[in-house]
């Protein structure tokens, strides 16, 4: 057991039998009554973000989840086949449990892997990744640096906004949180 000044960005905490991970965490210390923490937590599983209040000191139960760097090496199906990089151990992880991070993944992309009791949870990428873009329309004469975007297919099959005057073979910084375009990589 812990207490809620153990609370960061990143502990698991087991909530009714389910494990949650914490987003985001603000202690309040309001000027009349009890001081508390406000955290914004999202289930493992389900990716579900709910906002939970817990009073200063209260005991919660935290889980020990273990984080290994495996390599992406291909999708089979409805699974995605990683490869411990330490003992080159293969796991495979069903859509639900990569989630969006499939959006972002190369083969052969070095990954994180949050593992609880040795079951995989999630998986976590790195803030950017560097995709070349695929397929997009060609901008038009006098389209410039500034001004509006467009839609752009990304190597991965992704669609990202970026702006017009970009071409296809361009590599871009892609934001893995939210999947905006960060800028062009030469």
């Amino acid at each position: 057991m812990a207490s809620t000044s153990d609370i960061k960005n990143g502990v698991v905490l087991n909530m009714d039998g389910q494990l949650w991970t914490v987003i985001d965490f603000q202690h309040v210390k309001p000027g009349k009554g009890g001081a508390f923490v406000r955290t914004k937590v999202k289930n493992v599983m389900t990716g579900k973000v709910v906002d939970r209040t817990f009073n200063a000191g209260a005991k919660i139960e935290t889980e020990v989840v273990d984080r290994s760097e495996f390599q992406y090496l291909y999708k089979d199906l409805d699974a995605y086949v990683f490869m411990n990089v330490s003992d080159y151990d293969q796991i495979s992880l069903t859509e639900a449990q990569v989630g969006d991070a499939a959006n972002f993944m190369l083969e052969n992309q070095n990954v994180t892997l949050a593992l609880h009791n040795g079951d995989p949870l999630y998986v976590e990428l790195p803030a950017s990744v560097i995709l070349e873009i695929t397929y997009t329309e060609p901008g038009l004469q006098g389209d410039r640096s500034t001004g509006g975007t467009k839609p752009a297919t990304v190597e991965t099959g992704y669609q990202i906004q970026v702006p017009l005057f970009l071409e296809q073979g361009t590599k871009v910084k892609v934001d893995t949180r939210d999947g905006s375009y960060l800028g062009r990589v030469s």
